[in-house]
């Protein structure tokens, strides 16, 4: 069954995608907002299909810390789940994406045109001070930028290999930062289109203040969100991807 409901999905989150793109198209001429409400509206019915037809819930912890305005928001990243996802908790989300994807049709313009944030990533410190500028650009304007801080997916309950520049974003930008735990991994599992029945978590921790010690932010930022996220995964059952790890999913009430 597994299998079946995998695909079902697969084939309408395929199909509503493309039904939104063409939806979206006027809002290319619209203010900002239409675009992100397009996007907001992917996200809620990509969550609806993955609740009826893949049995895929989602808690949400501690979402009264998330601050109004400007924040830097640090998530991990398992699965393409949480780019959706967390589109639906922000006002005004821009995420840092790398600058291919701005390349792509329809996406690449929508992205642009949601004041998405580019990043060059074979650029080095001319990548940092492009993404900062466009950053406090963003903040300015009272918007929630969503960054992963490992750069890529890495699977549930892999080493992390955190990259420095969301250190240095913090410590330009001067604004406060809101880690984000979870475990989506286990139920989207990254290269793989199975979907695994159980309940996606998601805790935003507490916001780690402006001002601190660049490799002091870091190493607290890696220590409260590689914490929070193993004690996810221990809820939410065993990783499928991680060497010698097997799927062993929650249990389910009905």
């Amino acid at each position: 069954m597994i299998t079946i409901r995998s695909i079902l999905f697969n084939l309408l989150f395929y199909l509503n995608l493309v039904m939104l793109l063409i939806a979206a198209i006027p809002t290319l001429v619209l203010p900002r907002r239409a675009i992100l409400g397009m996007a907001r509206l992917w996200g809620l019915t990509t969550l609806w299909l993955l609740r009826v037809i893949c049995g895929i819930d989602v808690e949400w912890r501690g979402l009264e810390k998330i601050p109004p305005g400007g924040v830097l928001v640090a998530a991990k990243h398992q699965s393409a789940w949480e780019t959706f996802a967390l589109i639906t908790l922000f006002r005004d989300p821009t995420f840092i994406i790398k600058r291919e994807l701005m390349w792509i049709p329809f996406f690449g313009w929508y992205a642009r045109h949601a004041g998405m944030i580019p990043v060059d990533r074979g650029a080095g410190k001319a990548a940092l001070s492009g993404m900062t500028a466009y950053a406090r650009k963003a903040l300015a304007e009272g918007r929630q930028i969503i960054i992963f801080p490992e750069g890529t997916r890495r699977p549930a309950g892999a080493d992390p290999k955190y990259k420095f520049g969301v250190a240095h974003l913090y410590a330009e930008v001067g604004v406060p930062c809101l880690p984000v735990a979870l475990n989506s991994g286990l139920f989207w599992p990254r290269r793989r289109f199975l979907r695994f029945p159980g309940t996606v978590r998601v805790e935003i921790l507490d916001p780690i203040p402006p001002g601190a010690d660049r490799n002091a932010f870091f190493a607290r930022l890696q220590d409260q969100i590689e914490s929070a996220t193993a004690r996810l995964i221990a809820e939410g059952g065993h990783n499928v991807d991680a060497p010698g790890a097997t799927y062993m999913p929650e249990t389910r009430r009905g």
